[in-house]
């Protein structure tokens, strides 16, 4: 069963194959469609969190000087806590602290907020699913006989092309790129768009560890494809701006 929404803007999808052993059809059904809508939930409550389209969020509240860090929400301190960890692992190349004091929490929010998502679906007995989030993706067990999912990389010149496409199971998939929202990923270091790659994709164990790395490795260049394995990724495939493939790790292509 295949579910989809739009939260935070992006659509998203939900692809269950298993609702839990002994479930009969109609009982399967219904717990899949409770699961997924719970597991929407959890996201839209982080973007009610954390968008700063909306006046009324935290991270908004924030930045208009409404809320003192004292009262920081469990899940703003988490996040800033995630995003300082990897702002100093990536000697500042990847940051949510911004150098007027505001919060840039996008680069962490979005995977944070998917894997709390996928672990509802888990909690719910969901054992064989397909997250995407805007195309960065959780995925568990099998879509079918034991097989993989397969999770395609887009082109970054062309939209209707996919340039790998990976085989994967229980771990998640990030894509960090400047052919949808151009040059929008900042290089902390110098406050300047970052340079050098045109996509970046990262595997790692969890959405929260494969998204931030993916955004760290996009702003801190070629050099990051390799510093990645030292803080999560299991596998790193990059393209440069000439358009040389870049790896690192174990990277498990699909079979043609």
């Amino acid at each position: 069963m295949r579910f989809l929404e739009t939260v935070m803007g992006i659509p998203m999808s939900i692809d269950i194959r298993n609702a839990g052993a002994g479930a009969d059809a109609d009982a399967g059904a219904d717990a899949c469609t409770d699961a997924a809508a719970s597991a929407f939930a959890a996201m839209a409550d982080a973007d009610r969190r954390f968008s700063t389209y909306r006046d009324d969020s935290e991270v908004s509240r924030v930045d208009r000087g409404l809320v003192d860090e004292s009262a920081y929400s469990d899940d703003l301190r988490e996040v800033l806590t995630i995003g300082d960890r990897f702002a100093t692992a990536s000697g500042g190349a990847f940051r949510v602290r911004l150098p007027g004091g505001g919060l840039d929490t996008d680069g962490v929010v979005k995977g944070w907020a998917a894997s709390r998502a996928a672990d509802v679906l888990r909690s719910r007995g969901v054992t064989d699913f397909c997250l995407n989030a805007g195309g960065d993706v959780v995925v568990s067990g099998s879509p079918g006989a034991g097989a993989g999912w397969n999770v395609g990389i887009r082109s970054p010149s062309d939209p209707a092309r996919m340039w790998a496409v990976l085989s994967v199971t229980d771990c998640a998939v990030a894509t960090s790129g400047a052919y949808e929202r151009g040059r929008h990923i900042v290089d902390g270091r110098s406050g300047l768009p970052a340079q050098g790659l045109t996509s970046v994709t990262v595997i790692a164990d969890d959405l929260t560890t494969a998204d931030v790395l993916a955004t760290a490795v996009f702003a801190l260049g070629p050099d990051g494809v390799p510093w990645a394995l030292g803080h999560g990724a299991t596998g790193v495939l990059a393209l440069t701006e000439p358009g040389a493939p870049l790896a690192a790790g174990r990277v498990p292509f699909a079979a043609p």
